[in-house]
């Protein structure tokens, strides 16, 4: 099963620029706009090391990516990895795909809260709850729509959007590093080491992106030269953005400040280095990436519900497909789960449950790696530790979660609980049928 990045002409193979620029444009969507706030309210003064954490966990994870992806060269990605670690259980794939699936609504959903934090803040309503509904709801609604209409960026079109946001996010980071209070810094770790670790958590979904260089393997003019250019460069330029705005954010506003405008905290910390002008730029900014994300999100999940479906790891009717080939149920499908957990959920709970199922599909992929070590070239000696830092960092997040926000942490138990018996279910079917 794949999750399409962009269309190819006939003959046409993918070099290390356009790896990068999917890898980039597949990380700085919605995430980083969702939680620079929530970050700087737990890490503190911390958080610049939060995105640096968060950036070494994604590289050990584009490790294990890169060492797969080189040896099955199919765009199969998480599925043909776990297939070929264990061949004789086929749960397992099941379970992936129901695993990426809660993280796709986990990250849609995100999107759409996102859209509607900026949209409401830019409309000068930012706490006015039924304006963040419509605009949340309006968003997915309005993308439903544009998939079942068949439409999709070109790969041109998708470059300069990736570009476009990667310039006004470098180039705010750059002026606000010339205008911080450095002395806001003091003392760094004023939350505590733990809290370090505990952002790194929670943030790790503003790094979802850099798989789909993997799934290009296919694709790519020499693998072995620009598969780990384009998935350790693009985590790498990607980080060096998150920190720099990490570091902008702390030395320009307060924690109190931050925490009051942590839904769109992005664009309240540019006003202190841009002026007003340039908290409506970043506003409009989140909402062209959010916008983007949410699209692209759609198209290629939608491909999977339907893929899933037709192997019976969902039920059939989701397999079901309009004449121009656009799975119309699955789409919408997704779009609805999304929304509901965008209408319901808090934007802390949303980012928890989108990070956490990430580093859980992180650690699935990190098993298969793994177990096939010596077949794909992995270094044990970089491996394991890498394995034991994703360990150490959800572990931070399902202690915090126990001792602080028990509700919380009920609740994703409850979700995890229901896509663990649906893949079982499920992938009893397929073995049963296979």
């Amino acid at each position: 099963m794949r999750h399409p990045t962009r269309k190819l002409a006939p003959g046409e193979k993918l070099g290390k620029k356009e790896l990068l620029a999917i890898g980039v444009g597949g990380m700085i969507g919605g995430g980083i706009f969702s939680v620079l706030g929530i970050t700087v309210t737990l890490s503190g003064n911390g958080a610049p090391f939060a995105f640096l954490v968060g950036a070494v966990v994604a590289l050990v994870a584009g490790y294990f990516f890169v060492r797969l992806a080189l040896h099955f060269r199919d765009d199969g990605g998480v599925f043909t990895y776990l297939r070929g670690a264990w061949p004789r259980v086929p749960a397992l794939p099941a379970l992936a795909g129901w695993i990426l699936l809660a993280m796709y609504v986990g990250t849609l959903a995100l999107y759409a809260y996102t859209f509607a934090a900026y949209g409401a803040d830019l409309l000068g309503e930012p706490g006015l709850r039924p304006l963040r509904i419509f605009l949340a709801l309006g968003v997915l609604a309005f993308f439903v729509l544009v998939n079942l209409e068949g439409v999709r960026a070109s790969g041109t079109t998708e470059d300069l959007m990736v570009y476009t946001k990667l310039i006004i996010l470098g180039l705010f980071a750059l002026i606000g590093l010339f205008r911080a209070d450095y002395g806001r810094f003091l003392p760094v770790f004023d939350q505590g080491v733990t809290a370090v670790f505990l952002g790194a958590a929670v943030i790790f979904v503003a790094f979802e992106g850099f798989e789909l260089v993997a799934n290009a393997v296919k694709e790519t003019r020499d693998p072995e030269r620009d598969l780990p250019f384009g998935i350790y460069g693009s985590i790498l330029v990607t980080a060096a953005v998150y920190v720099l705005l990490a570091v902008v954010a702390v030395g320009s506003l307060s924690l109190g400040e931050i925490r009051a405008a942590s839904d769109y905290a992005l664009a309240k910390v540019a006003e202190p280095v841009l002026g007003q002008a340039g908290r409506y730029l970043i506003a409009l900014s989140a909402l062209l990436a959010t916008s983007s994300a949410i699209n692209s999100t759609l198209f290629g999940a939608s491909r999977m519900v339907a893929e899933m479906a037709q192997e019976g790891s969902l039920p059939r009717v989701f397999a079901a497909r309009d004449a121009r080939g656009v799975p119309w149920l699955g789409v919408v499908a997704l779009a609805v789960a999304a929304g509901a957990f965008a209408v319901l959920g808090s934007l802390s709970l949303i980012a928890e449950f989108s990070s956490l199922t990430f580093l859980l599909v992180v650690l699935l992929v990190a098993l298969a790696g793994w177990r096939l070590r010596g077949a794909i070239g992995v270094n044990p000696w970089l491996a394991a530790p890498g394995f034991v830092l994703v360990l150490v960092v959800a572990a931070t997040l399902l202690g915090y979660l126990a001792v602080h926000r028990p509700d919380e942490l009920i609740a994703l138990l409850a979700i995890y609980a229901v896509v663990g018996l649906g893949a079982l279910y499920f992938g009893r079917r397929v073995r049963a049928a296979g």
